[in-house]
Formats: C-alpha cells, structure tokens, sequence
C-alpha cells in the first residue's frame, strides 16, 4: 500500500488510533506519518502503539519463519522504537511492548480497520491487507478490536530501556 494511503487513513481519526505489529518499521520510518500521529493527539485522538518485545521468542520465531532471521526481526522492533520514542513524550500517545504470537497486524483509524493477514513463510508487506468497518456489534471488525484490546491490556508500557 502507498505512503499516502496510510497517512490518509490515520490523519481521518477523530478519536482513535491503535496500531498492533512486531516492528511496524515503515510506518515508524514515514517522519510524515509520526507528524500525522502527532497532531491527530494534539487533537485529541487516543493514540497506541503495541510493538513486540525485542527480546520475545515470538520475535524471534517471526523472523525465522519470514526468512530474514530472529536477531533481524528484533533488530527491526528495536529500530521502530527508537523512531517511535519521541511520540513518547506527546500527551496522548502511548507505546507498549507485547510478548504475544502475532496472528495479524492490526491498524484502526476511528472504526475503520486495516488488517495485515499474516502468512506462514510471507513477510507481512507481501500479505493482503484487508479493510473493515466497525458499524455493527459483533462484526468482524469487533473481533479484530477485541484482539487488539487483549493485546493492549497484557503489554507492557515501552519506557525507554530499547
């Protein structure tokens, strides 16, 4: 997907952003989408960030399984959150690390939804990404945010020790 569809999609957010990856690193590499995230918080918006932890074996086993090797894999979450690391300072963005297996990549923009469907042996940028609207209880967008929220309340807050 282009740049600017994901700077679209997140600068639509009025009131949530929630991002759930291992590294998410062309995202944490985009300067114009960490401005995006930025102001959206300046507006207001609850902005979170769910890296995995570095030091997960799930990590490690993701990076394997791409084929790009575990020490890569968690070389690129450390990366991703040394970019991400002076969002830490902005009220209303939060950045936590999870230990969790990663089934899919998770982006939420209000109830919009893009979700990276992970593929055993695909790196998450060659995996479809598909597009939900959350409209409705019980939707299939209501089971990817309920993940997310699973997620979030089992991770813990990143601090800088990255």
């Amino acid at each position: 997907m282009p740049a600017d569809t994901w700077r679209t999609f997140f600068a639509s957010a009025t009131t949530n952003i929630d991002i759930l990856v291992y590294s998410g690193l062309f995202l944490a590499e985009d300067s114009g989408l960490l401005r995006i995230l930025t102001d959206r918080a300046h507006a207001g918006v609850r902005v979170r960030i769910l890296l995995g932890d570095p030091d997960s074996p799930h990590v490690t086993t993701r990076g394997t399984e791409e084929g790009i090797g575990g020490d890569v894999m968690a070389s690129r979450v450390r990366n991703a959150h040394a970019l991400y690391r002076p969002l830490q300072d902005v009220e209303g963005i939060e950045l936590r690390l999870h230990r969790t297996v990663l089934y899919n990549s998770i982006y939420r923009a209000d109830n919009e939804l893009l979700i990276n469907l992970h593929a055993y042996g695909t790196r998450a940028p060659e995996a479809p990404v598909i597009y939900l609207t959350h409209t409705e209880a019980n939707s299939t967008a209501t089971t990817y945010l309920t993940s997310f929220e699973h997620v979030w309340t089992s991770a813990e807050p990143a601090g800088r020790k990255l």
